[in-house]
Parts: structure tokens; sequence; C-alpha cells
């Protein structure tokens, strides 16, 4: 038997992923998160998709609102809604172009609404499509509920269909029920609002807070996640927002809430998924480069795409 190494894993490549920037932050509470896809890129996250079975097939930068227009976001509404929707049309027709071509679509965000336009071109490609979403906040704010006004605080709600925002409203090839309340797993969840839990406990929602991953072990709660993901899915997206972590080992984020997953649950988890050979979609957001100390979130967050794509240390 040959044991393969980070040096060596790399010698057949016969999968492919395309690399999406979407350096947008205006459905985040902060200015920063704009950036992160470039400090990524600037850490080293080349470098470590080479340690991956995976070829960069393609690379592309969304070309999307650094600045709101005029009168956006006003008093009691959504903040910047038409910047989002533009932006949310664009990724999700890169994301569609690149996932009919047989390419994993690895997408770098920005703040989680981007997550919306991945979800949005995916739901148009994949069939039914399960979602696995790493975040401290469950997503599931609507407008009714969202008193902040950041759309990156709707991400799963939107896919859901709980918000009057639609998927189709960004890609009209959307197919419906293609993501389905019943392959949507929330992991490391342990800051929520009123009406999330709520809506959480009266749709059945799958959700693994930080207590059930302390109770249960992260192996198990991986195992229990893909087991509900992928059940009649023909695939799985992965949506990683660095602030599942803990912010003692991930600092650049915009809210810190202590007791996140640590370095290695995260890895652990990452290896656990890849092992499945059902991802057919990535997207990491929420790397704040303005609040990160000497970009150790950035770090981390490229460590991690390069275990969900099957490196290994042996």
């Amino acid at each position: 038997m040959q044991i393969m190494t980070e040096s060596t894993n790399t010698a057949d490549r016969t999968m492919k992923l395309s690399l999406i920037q979407v350096p947008f932050g205006l459905g985040a509470g902060r200015p920063g998160t704009e950036e992160g896809p470039e400090s990524m890129m600037q850490i080293g996250l080349m470098r470590q998709l080479r340690k991956t079975a995976y070829e960069v097939a393609s690379e592309h930068k969304v070309k999307v609102a650094a600045h709101p227009a005029a009168g956006a976001g006003e008093q009691g509404s959504l903040k910047y809604l038409a910047e989002v929707k533009e932006m949310g049309k664009l990724v999700a027709e890169q994301v569609s172009e690149e996932a009919s071509k047989g390419h994993l679509p690895l997408v770098l965000g920005g703040d989680h609404s981007v997550t919306i336009g991945v979800l949005a071109g995916m739901a148009a490609q994949a069939g039914k499509l399960g979602v696995i979403y790493f975040d401290a906040h469950p997503g599931l704010q609507t407008e009714e509920t969202n008193k902040a006004g950041r759309i990156g605080s709707m991400s799963l709600a939107v896919a859901l269909g709980q918000a009057k925002l639609k998927l189709s409203e960004l890609n009209r090839d959307v197919i419906e029920d293609a993501i389905n309340k019943a392959n949507v797993v929330l992991i490391g969840v342990r800051d929520v609002e009123p009406e999330e839990r709520a809506l959480i406990l009266g749709e059945g929602i799958t959700v693994f807070t930080m207590h059930e991953i302390d109770r249960m072990g992260i192996e198990k709660v991986i195992s229990k996640a893909v087991e509900i993901a992928g059940n009649g899915t023909d695939g799985i997206h992965v949506s990683f927002s660095a602030d599942c972590l803990d912010p003692i080992e991930a600092p650049g984020v915009d809210i810190q809430v202590p007791g996140g997953l640590t370095y290695r649950e995260a890895h652990f988890a990452c290896e656990l998924l890849a092992e499945t050979g059902l991802i057919r979609s990535i997207d990491v957001v929420e790397v704040n480069s303005k609040l990160d100390e000497s970009r150790r979130t950035a770090r981390l967050a490229i460590g991690l795409i390069a275990s969900l794509l099957g490196k290994r240390i042996l």
C-alpha cells in the first residue's frame, strides 16, 4: 500500500474546482468582510489548494458594489437590498455556469449574504441539494424580524422560502424545492434571536448547537449532519462562516461569540466531510480583515478549505 503525503497526494488530479472571489460586505454590520477574499488569497490559499487532489480549472472575481447607492438603507428597511440582489444575481450566474461544467464552485466571501447567491446558483444545477451551514448565528432572520436590517443574517431564511426575498429573484432557473428544510443542518450555533428559535422549532430545522457538540462530540455531529443533508439529495453545499470558530482561534469576525469550535474540531469536521465525497460546492465567508490579528482568521480559513477538499497530513 502506498502512503500518500501532502507532496504526493496531488499526483492524480481528476477533480476540478472553480475559485470565485466575491469581495462584498454590504450585508454585514461593519466594514472589512469585503476584504476577506483578498486576505485569504494573500495568505496562501493557492499554495494550500495545490496540496489537495483538486485542480483549479478557473478563477473569477465577481464585480460587485463596493459602496452603497445614494439613499440606500433607509431607517426601517433592509440595508442595501438593491446591491445585495445585484450581487446575488452575478454570483448565481457564475456559480451555475461553473457547476454546469462539473467543477466544484469554491466561493470566497464577503459577508454571509454572498451565500444567497451561491445557493441560487447551485439550486439551478444540483437537483436536490443538502446544506450544512457552519455559523454562530442561524441566518434565519426575515424582513419582519431583522431589526438591524443586515441581509447577511437572512441567508438560510431566503434559501428556505421563509423571507420575502426569494432565490428565484436571483436566478430564474432555480429548481423549485431544490433546497428542502429536511436536508438543512446548522452546526456551531450559539447566538439565536427569539424569532429564529421559534422558526427552528416550528419548522423542525436540524440544529447542532455548541451544547450538542460538547455532549455528542464533533465526529458524531458530522455523521448525523451528513446523514440528514445527504438523504435523498444529489450532493451537499457547505457554507462556512468564520464566526462559527471560537474567537480565541479566529478573532477577525464582525460579531465575536465566545465558545465556538476549536481549531481541531473545525479541521476534523472538514476532514470528515471531505471523506464523504458528497461536497458539491463551498462558500467561506465572514473573514473580516480589518478586525483580524496578524491574519490569523484568514490563515485558519484557508487551512479549513484545504481540509474540506481532502488535504491530509499523511
